[in-house]
């Protein structure tokens, strides 16, 4: 069983049931493993959550360096195509991984540490356009949305919204 499909375990279980539900057993009865086979790769309850913050901060650094051309603010646009290319997937399936992971580590401040500095580092640019700040919390508030009500908005609603932003930089 390789570890990302015991972290997309994980994140089921959260989405479907909420963090008090988020227990070693239930993982490893959703990914059909063993106890055991799980505790290979996630030795402990945090070590399970810190893997899933580790993966959303990897996955949305390496979607915005994709997206990043360089230039004045391109690092914003690369974030605003990164958030897109996550809330507007047809399939849906990363919308609410952060927010699994977010509510997974609220439990423990050092398991939301990695994410808070995440955040920080994505928002806070020395390079920044005066609509930057601006563009970057917009498509942040608007991944929120998503993740509680992914059906919120139409893809062609997407498409208008990630429009906007782009436009305002």
């Amino acid at each position: 069983m390789k570890r990302e499909a015991l972290l997309d375990a994980a994140e089921s279980v959260l989405q479907e049931n909420g963090t008090q539900a988020l227990t070693l057993s239930a993982v490893a009865e959703r990914a059909g493993v063993s106890k055991g086979g799980l505790l290979y790769h996630f030795p402990t309850k945090e070590a399970l959550i810190t893997g899933l913050v580790s993966r959303v901060i990897a996955e949305f650094d390496e979607l915005v360096a994709e997206h990043d051309t360089g230039g004045p603010d391109s690092y914003t646009r690369a974030f605003v195509e990164a958030t897109f290319a996550v809330i507007a997937a047809p399939d849906g399936a990363r919308t609410g991984r952060r927010w699994a992971a977010i509510t997974a580590a609220a439990t423990t401040p050092e398991l939301t540490a990695p994410l808070r500095a995440a955040i920080g580092r994505w928002h806070h640019r020395d390079d920044d356009s005066p609509n930057a700040i601006v563009v970057r919390l917009a498509a942040e508030g608007l991944w929120e949305v998503a993740a509680q009500d992914p059906s919120q908005y139409s893809a062609e609603q997407y498409t208008a919204l990630r429009r906007r932003l782009l436009g305002l930089l």
